[in-house]
């Protein structure tokens, strides 16, 4: 498949409550969504790192940027058989996992629209319900947390996510394990704690909860490694796990016995696919994550989620618990079940009245 031409959107999706966690507060999620061309076949990809280069290192500008100046130009006008032509093209380039995805996720949704197969099938997955979890940042108060909870509860979600910071953890958990016995959580920390926090985490560590998600820094995997030596929950790995290999070398050193999956915070659907593999063969499961992107990036990350490794309760979301109005042309909805069903025909793609007004600034790459 050669990729003739590359139209390149920064978005700005105004949220309907603010997304708190350790590293800041969000009011918008800026994204940056590409088409991808092929002849009379387009296709679209999402990569949605944040406004600020909070999260991980990358932001939506510098996604942006790079793939407008430097990514776009060097891949358009060639072709390539598999998404590893692809990403091979790629490897000249440093890091930037974001940005190569939006890329590299576009090759694949492409591809899928050519062929007419299915994206799940041609990433080795099944067409199967996809369970989601309920997710909660930090909140206005704990009784405002512990309203939000019943009714996740009373939803029969099977597993919450609670963002814990500094201030907003020990009595947090407190509460909400003690009204909520039976429920399973787990935390995100965000990379917001050190081993200097030990005595923390040992506090917690008879609380039940299904395992911590990257309590420790961000690019790190041998302190998580020690922490996971000295405390009972398990560590679950998202922000360290970059790349396949730096998911190679936390299995190794013992560093988590779970891992969260971002197709854009890995580089791709290929490299999504590869960590999923070996983590498998490992013996330890992973889960699906999502950056709150519009349809045209969640609807990915479901299709990824079908594959078999993936038994943990993903981060996905329908449209209404983020936004008014999606930017897709389709809205992400659940199953009375608390499930979304994978796509048998096209994706979701963007609405053209959304994607103008939510359109910060937009630039389109051309092989000459």
């Amino acid at each position: 498949m050669r990729i003739d031409r590359l139209d390149v959107h920064r978005v700005s999706m105004p949220l309907l409550y603010p997304w708190r966690t350790a590293y800041g507060e969000d009011h918008h999620i800026e994204s940056v969504l590409v088409r991808a061309v092929s002849g009379e076949r387009h296709a679209w990809a999402e990569s949605s790192p944040l406004r600020a280069p909070t999260y991980l290192t990358e932001s939506a500008l510098s996604v942006f940027h790079h793939v407008t100046e430097f990514f776009g130009p060097h891949v358009i006008g060639r072709d390539y058989e598999t998404a590893a032509d692809l990403n091979a093209r790629l490897d000249v380039f440093k890091g930037n996992s974001f940005a190569k995805a939006a890329i590299e996720i576009a090759w694949w949704t492409l591809q899928s629209k050519i062929t007419g197969a299915p994206l799940h099938r041609m990433l080795g997955g099944q067409t199967r319900e996809v369970p989601a979890g309920a997710d909660f940042g930090i909140q206005d108060s704990i009784d405002m947390l512990l309203g939000n909870i019943q009714g996740a509860v009373d939803a029969g979600f099977p597993r919450i996510k609670l963002k814990v910071a500094r201030g907003w953890d020990l009595d947090m958990l407190r509460a909400v394990t003690t009204a909520f016995p039976d429920t399973t959580f787990h935390v995100d920390c965000n990379s917001g704690y050190s081993l200097d926090d030990l005595p923390f985490f040992k506090a917690i560590d008879g609380m039940g909860l299904a395992f911590l998600e990257q309590p420790l820094h961000y690019a790190d995997v041998l302190d998580h490694a020690e922490l996971a030596r000295q405390i009972e929950t398990p560590v679950c790995l998202d922000e360290s796990i970059v790349s396949v290999k730096t998911a190679e070398q936390a299995i190794r050193v013992g560093a988590c016995r779970y891992i969260n999956i971002k197709p854009a915070r890995v580089g791709g659907l290929a490299n999504s696919v590869a960590i999923h593999d070996i983590a498998r063969d490992a013996g330890i499961p992973v889960w699906i994550g999502g950056m709150l992107e519009s349809a045209v990036g969640s609807s990915v990350c479901v299709e990824l989620a079908t594959l078999p490794n993936f038994t943990y309760p993903g981060d996905l979301f329908p449209t209404s618990r983020f936004y008014e109005r999606d930017l897709a042309d389709t809205r992400m909805e659940l199953t009375p079940r608390n499930t979304f069903q994978p796509f048998t025909g096209p994706l979701p793609e963007p609405d053209p009245e959304m994607l103008a007004r939510e359109t910060l600034e937009s630039r389109s790459v051309v092989s000459t």
